[in-house]
């Protein structure tokens, strides 16, 4: 919804202050600020909600508070009717001033009544003392850095690089008090490595159906509470045609939204799908030869990951949104966080119970920096909203329940998932293996001709004060037999790939992006009719 900036100490300069601001621009449509003596508080913002009287920095009644928030509560319909009923007047209908009035009211236990994907500050104006919230999973991003008599917190690392001082997040699920020029004690409210303790194991399949379809339902209308039209990022799979099929029961003013390479099985199982549903479709499509040097440049710029594999798929990622940008698309919804929960990754089926629940909430746990940092940046970036009706907290702790017995089954990923809505899903999606989007597609390995550059680039946006690039953690958790405290050690050692793996990673890529021109030079001329037909 939006990217905040803040600067709260004696020190605070207003043009350095801008200069954070003005890196958040493509977050929002509107540039809204306030400026005190050593409080300054700005908001680009894109108006979703109450769009016209929304405006932030948000201010108490009593001039007392300011609020400046990123994202949405998707259950603020019902608490504005229980503050309402506890005696608080409302000026409009927002859920900006809902989150400021149940923090007036409740106060820091608010936050375990907030349903949605936030992240927040509400500062104090007489001391300068900021309260920072993250939502529980991660979804919406959060910073913050100190320089002499200055405490600085925004939504993205780029508005925070130019202060050259070493930059931390407030961690997924944690709220605490900021001093001006002083110290930030965060603690977490929700703890994402107990989700699920003491609470009863779900392994009857017909329960363990009915509740995952009734909390991923809910989840989907919530998140579909708008007068806007919403996109779904749609690859064909099974968890974005899921989405696709809700919204468009929930909402018909949809569009999907395909990014790939023409003709290819992502592509074709997409095209299906919607012209099935009667949803307008979008197209996005990209060859392999399309990625260039300045590309992968950009998405390091605008995604600030650090692990080489969710670089290669923010590379995929950005033209989809700029698509959605252009169809004057602002939220969106998309199946991230599925193959997290429900089993979609050969790992999980690889160890016992326990370690497969260890690995669950250990890749729960840093999706913050991983996929859902790459979908924040990709469509903030674009002043898109991306919402991920999986990462329900309530969803989640429920596929925290499920034995891994019912995520795989019958040597099918998610197979609880696909029971859920067998009545729902068509044939040809249920059936339909994992086959992630830039692998299937050559995509992948054409970015990857370029990761030898990531590191350096990354270093040179400033983006190692807050994390250098890293090896992806799944390579390193398969060469350590999926063994959860080898891989966190190995990682910790070695960070970053070594020079003769980068050599060996390269020539490979350059092998598999040399194929497709020796096939065209030697191999027969395709006529017309050879199209590849459509997934049967």
């Amino acid at each position: 919804m939006c990217g905040i900036a803040l600067s709260l100490g004696p020190e605070a300069d207003p043009t350095i202050f801008r200069r954070m601001l003005a890196t958040l621009a493509p977050r929002g449509e509107v540039t809204e600020t306030r400026y005190e003596n050593g409080l300054l508080t700005g908001t680009r913002r894109l108006p979703i909600v109450d769009r016209e009287r929304a405006v932030q920095p948000w201010a108490s009644a009593d001039e007392r508070w300011l609020l400046c928030y990123n994202g949405e509560v998707f259950n603020h319909h019902e608490l504005r009717a229980e503050l309402v009923r506890l005696g608080h007047r409302f000026r409009g209908t927002s859920d900006t001033e809902v989150v400021l009035a149940a923090f007036l009211h409740w106060g820091e236990g608010m936050v375990t009544r907030l349903r949605g994907e936030y992240a927040f500050a509400v500062v104090e104006r007489a001391t300068g003392r900021g309260y920072l919230v993250r939502d529980p999973l991660g979804v919406k991003p959060l910073y913050w850095c100190r320089t002499p008599g200055c405490l600085h917190v925004a939504s993205e690392v780029k508005a925070l690089v130019g202060h050259r001082a070493p930059i931390a997040e407030v961690p997924p699920g944690h709220h605490g008090w900021a001093e001006p020029d002083g110290s930030v004690r965060l603690r977490p409210y929700v703890d994402l490595l107990t989700l699920g303790d003491g609470l009863p194991v779900v392994d009857d399949p017909d329960e363990a159906a009915l509740l995952v379809r009734a909390a991923l339902t809910d989840s989907i209308r919530m998140r579909v509470d708008t007068d806007l039209t919403v996109g779904v990022v749609l690859s064909g799979g099974l968890d974005s045609s899921l989405a696709l099929l809700h919204v468009r029961e929930m909402h018909p003013d949809c569009v999907a939204v395909t990014v790939g390479v023409p003709d290819s099985p992502d592509v074709a199982y997409a095209r299906r799908l919607a012209k099935d549903l009667g949803v307008p479709h979008e197209v996005v499509e990209l060859r392999p030869r399309d990625i260039r040097l300045a590309d992968i440049r950009e998405t390091i710029r605008m995604s600030e990951l650090t692990e080489y594999g969710d670089i290669i798929n923010a590379v995929v990622t950005l033209p989809l949104f700029r698509r959605l940008r252009e169809l004057g698309v602002k939220v969106a919804l998309t199946g991230d966080g599925s193959d997290e929960l429900f089993g979609g990754y050969p790992m999980y089926h690889e160890v016992g119970p326990e370690a497969s629940r260890r690995l669950f909430l250990h890749k729960i746990r840093n999706l913050c920096r991983t996929e859902l940092q790459r979908v924040d940046r990709a469509g903030m970036g674009h002043g898109v909203e991306a919402r991920v009706p999986f990462l329900d907290l309530s969803l989640v702790e429920l596929a925290m329940r499920l034995p891994i017995g019912l995520k795989m089954r019958e040597g099918q990923e998610k197979w609880i998932v696909r029971r859920a809505f067998a009545d729902l899903l068509p044939g040809y999606v249920r059936r339909r293996p994992k086959n992630p989007m830039s692998y299937s597609s050559g995509l992948h390995e054409r970015a990857r001709l370029y990761k030898p550059l990531f590191a350096r680039l990354h270093r040179s946006f400033g983006y190692d004060l807050l994390e250098p690039v890293r090896r992806d953690f799944d390579n390193v958790l398969t060469r350590c037999g999926n063994d959860l405290d080898r891989a966190i050690a190995d990682g910790r050692a070695r960070p970053d790939y070594t020079v003769l793996e980068h050599a060996r990673d390269l020539v490979g890529a350059a092998k598999w992006n040399a194929a497709p021109m020796v096939r065209r030079l030697v191999g027969p001329r395709r006529t017309r009719g050879d199209e590849a037909p459509l997934p049967g």
